[in-house]
């Protein structure tokens, strides 16, 4: 193993070896197994060989000891290692192994035992077990590997005579049919031939089975020649026959010729079977024909003929997936009357259909019953309800699930925590899906491009795009290419913090492949920080010189952007444009220019764009509608304003927290509070949501009420003025009007206060809410625990996150970097050491790294405080990724000294002496 260095010129000791502690934490992986580990097997084998050498071991006490120990690679080394062993004990043992359930014999098994058996020329047993090893095969690799073992045994040049056994047409033909199964086409051919060469005249099933092969991959020229075959040998084509070349041009996307071999059937004499009727009932449900599939269906009795659950299950998916829901469930409900159970995969295709249908906890309960009928789930069923919790934001649902899964020892998959990871990504937990991402390669899983790309997202959801960039550097370690969508939520956060010079140039530095989605968020970008030129170029750049054409939200984003600056007549001329290339005008559009003729309360305008909106058959939305509302509010058209609620709510549209706040700002101007929180009810009994901005909306108008001022106090130096007594206030006005006090006000006013740093107003809004029996959230703590290290006040920081440990509530990466930071800047070096062993265990190893150690104490500059700690992470076992390893020491080698100088601090395979293996000499600096 090559260890990191560092050359140092006049480098003090101390530094060196904190330098080579920190080298520890890089990750390193080796594929070899240990001397140990081999020793081991081999001293188990002779122990196996041993007991064999017995007389009677079959009843010896040893067997029963030993035989839940023994794993297949145990067999194939004694075996292995032991030729000369009597047939007939091998095969005993075997057979012994065998009749237990948790004993599954491997290809390499029952390779070994062939040996024995063939050299001893036990030639009978061994036709048995060969066959048996080629219906064993489970995958392409064991597959390749009986192929290999039994041409060893077919050789026909005298050598190894002993090992002599030719392979007979009936293991050919089972032969044949495993590399059909793996769809190893070369391989059938060759061994077909090799067939031919060993003059052994292939039956119908080998032709069948050569048919097969290659309309399973839609080659029905190649089956179609082994047809002819079947012709020329004298043979006639059967049922099993042309059923395969349904399925091969049903594969080939040709559904009408596979009618048409369906048709033919009859008239050739054969007669059509279940399958035959699934493989044309599936093609047709594949070209979305499910009206024909179905009437198929029902004509299967007319050949007496009844479905199997894979015709049942073909239909039922195809009908979940067209949204033929009700008949889907019909056609299940039928199966029991047809005596046809569900199975697995019947299950899963309605469970999951259920959940995109958004119904998870039905979806659930047909898990539940499935499980009670005694069918086993899948990985994939698994991952359909855990999928659908995760959507909905319920990950702690999807968690009990996985938690489920693994306690039935069902292995999850790299999709199951990518859904995961979307999961918490989605409500905003980017720590806890970090946290998956080290799971995942404990598992030895390998993250995929859809694992970074998710976590790149959710870090810029949360404005950490130098994370986002440092997963882009942990993508390249294990060499995996960023694509368009790895960078996407980089340059869309960086446009939204106005940095879209920065996000452009990303791209031409990068040569990230353009799409439209990316090209539309310069274009918006540009617009935003008012630099329409830009935003227009790009626009027609996107237009005349690229593969991408605008499309309906780019269009979008450019009127809005041109209406934003009046520039109403070059709007007109876009959407011009959008409709000769054949867009339709979407209601955004529409919406678009009512709310800018409504700034200028042209209500006359704004009508005709509203009717015409309707005229074009699309529907208003409730930005469309609470433009209007705004507009009618601001000039105190109160009645116009409620008859358009009343209009918008009987069309179906419902107002969202915009449209009530409106209401609430309009009804508390005109002095009507009592009305004001009478909509502030409607909106919480509705399942709407107040945001701060609606309780700062409220609290301006108490405000300007207590202290008798007529003008209204701007909302935004609300929480600078607000007092404890206002907010008790607010309290006392809803519950008069029966508005339950919830969690979500206690959060948006203790946010409120604390980004403006007035920290007891906080504490005592989050005192009162505690007598009256409400818990702080996270969100809360995470507030209060911000701003008192904001004010320096860190132990009662400490004190709060202690109290969210205590409380089960996980403090966020960026609130324990504020604390620990500010703990060691105070001096307090043990307190902030004892604050980072309590979080290393709860989150990825690297983000902790980038958070703390290098946006943290090496932007503080506390060098040396970074080595402790580096020093704890490999205390605990904490491993890190190359990329970040070498991330920090590029960073704190420039706090070292002046006077020392380093080489690079990792030792490419490169700079190695060829034999030696030890690294070249480097000359000094």
């Amino acid at each position: 193993m090559i260890r990191s260095r560092c050359i140092l010129k006049q480098a003090p000791d101390h530094f060196i070896i904190k330098f080579k502690s920190f080298s520890s934490l890089l990750l390193h992986f080796s594929g070899s197994p240990s001397p140990i580990e081999e020793e081991t097997e081999h001293d188990f084998a002779s122990r196996l060989l041993s007991l064999l050498s017995l007389p009677d071991w079959q009843k010896n006490p040893r067997l029963k000891t030993l035989l839940p120990l023994i794993s297949p690679s145990h067999i194939a080394s004694l075996f292995n290692s032991n030729p000369n062993l009597k047939p007939q004990t091998a095969l005993s043992f075997f057979n012994v192994l065998s009749q237990r359930s948790s004993f599954k014999p491997s290809v390499e098994s029952f390779a070994s035992l062939l040996t024995i058996l063939i050299r001893n020329r036990f030639l009978n047993v061994a036709e048995k077990i060969r066959i048996s090893m080629v219906k064993a095969c489970e995958t392409e690799e064991d597959a390749r590997f009986v192929l290999s073992f039994l041409r060893k045994t077919n050789v026909d040049d005298g050598e190894e005579i002993e090992c002599k056994f030719k392979l007979s047409i009936r293991c050919y033909n089972t032969l044949l049919m495993c590399l059909s199964r793996f769809s190893m086409i070369d391989e059938l051919k060759c061994v077909f031939l090799e067939m031919l060469d060993d003059e052994i005249k292939p039956n119908i099933y080998t032709y069948n089975t050569m048919v097969n092969g290659y309309s399973k991959l839609g080659k029905v020229d190649m089956a179609a020649l082994y047809v002819s075959k079947i012709v020329q040998a004298g043979l006639t084509p059967d049922t099993h026959t042309y059923t395969s070349l349904i399925l091969g041009h049903c594969r080939n996307k040709d559904v009408d010729s596979a009618h048409k071999v369906f048709d033919l059937m009859p008239k050739k004499g054969c007669s059509r079977n279940e399958v035959s009727y699934t493989n044309l009932i599936h093609g047709l449900c594949e070209e979305n024909r499910i009206d024909e599939s179905l009437k198929l269906f029902h004509q299967m009795g007319d050949d007496n003929c009844f479905p199997t659950v894979r015709t049942f299950t073909v239909l039922i998916s195809a009908l979940s997936k067209s949204g033929r829901t009700s008949e889907a469930w019909d056609l299940f409900n039928r199966m029991s009357d047809k005596n046809c159970d569900p199975n697995a995969h019947t299950y899963t295709v309605l469970i999951d259909a259920m959940c995109k249908d958004k119904k998870v906890l039905e979806a659930q309960k047909l898990l539940d019953t499935m499980e009670e009928k005694g069918v086993v789930g899948s990985i994939v069923t698994y991952n359909a309800i855990i999928d659908g919790y995760c959507k909905q934001g319920k990950v702690e649902n999807a968690i009990e699930i996985f938690k489920k899964m693994e306690k039935k020892n069902l292995k999850p998959n790299v999709r199951t925590y990518n859904e995961l990871i979307g999961g918490y990504c989605r409500v905003d937990n980017i720590h806890k899906a970090m946290g998956l991402l080290n799971k995942m390669v404990k598992m030895n899983l390998s993250p995929s491009v859809i694992t970074y790309n998710l976590l790149i997202n959710g870090q810029c959801k949360r404005n950490h795009v130098d994370n986002a960039y440092r997963l882009i550097g942990l993508m390249k370690e294990t060499n995996l290419v960023p694509d368009e969508w790895s960078y996407n939520p980089i340059i869309e956060s960086l446009c939204k913090q106005n940095k879209v010079e920065e996000a452009h140039l990303l791209i031409q530095e990068k040569g990230i492949k353009v799409n439209d989605v990316i090209y539309t968020t310069l274009i918006n970008g540009y617009f935003q920080v008012e630099k329409s030129d830009l935003g227009m170029n790009l626009f027609k750049e996107m237009v005349l010189t690229n593969n991408w054409s605008p499309n309906s939200w780019t269009y979008n984003s450019v009127i809005h952007g041109l209406c934003k600056q009046d520039k109403i007549q070059e709007a007109l001329m876009v959407i011009g444009k959008m409709v000769k290339i054949g867009l339709d005008l979407e209601t955004t559009t529409y919406a678009i220019f009512i709310e800018r003729v409504l700034k200028r309360f042209d209500f006359y305008q704004a009508r005709k764009i509203f009717i015409q909106l309707e005229a074009s058959g699309l529907i208003p939305d409730v930005c469309t509608y609470t433009s209007f509302i705004l507009a009618y509010c601001t000039q105190g058209m109160m009645k116009e304003a409620e008859d358009l609620l009343n209009k918008m709510m009987e069309k179906g549209v419902q107002p969202d927290t915009a449209t009530y706040t409106v209401f609430i700002d309009a009804y508390c101007h005109l002095g009507q509070v009592n009305r004001a929180f009478d909509v502030l009810k409607i909106m919480m009994e509705s399942n709407c949501e107040p945001s701060q901005h609606t309780y700062a909306v409220i609290l301006k108008h108490l405000l300007r009420k207590k202290s008798g001022i007529d003008n209204s106090i701007p909302v935004n130096i609300v929480w600078k003025v607000m007092e404890f007594d206002t907010s008790l206030e607010l309290f006392s006005e809803m519950v008069k009007v029966g508005c339950e006090l919830k969690v979500n006000i206690f959060d948006s006013l203790t946010d409120g206060l604390c980004k403006e740093n007035r920290i007891e107003e906080a504490l005592r809004i989050v005192n009162h809410m505690l007598k009256i029996g409400i818990t702080p959230n996270e969100s809360i703590y995470t507030s209060l625990v911000n701003c008192l290290c904001s004010l320096k006040k860190f132990d009662k920081a400490l004190t709060l996150v202690n109290t969210m440990v205590e409380s089960k509530i996980l403090p966020s990466l960026e609130t324990y970097k504020l604390l620990i930071c500010g703990l060691y800047e105070e001096g307090k070096h043990e307190k902030g050491k004892e604050v980072f062993c309590g979080l290393i265990d709860e989150y990825n190893s690297d983000e902790v790294a980038w958070v703390v150690l290098l946006d943290g104490l090496l932007n503080r500059g506390l060098v040396k405080r970074c080595f402790e700690l580096v020093d704890v992470m490999e205390e605990k076992g904490c491993v890190l990724n190359r990329h970040t390893y070498l991330t920090l020491v590029d960073k704190m080698v420039p706090f070292s000294s002046s006077n020392y100088v380093f080489s690079r601090p990792y030792v490419d395979k490169a700079t190695l002496e060829p034999e030696s293996g030890h690294p070249k000499q480097e000359a000094k600096p």
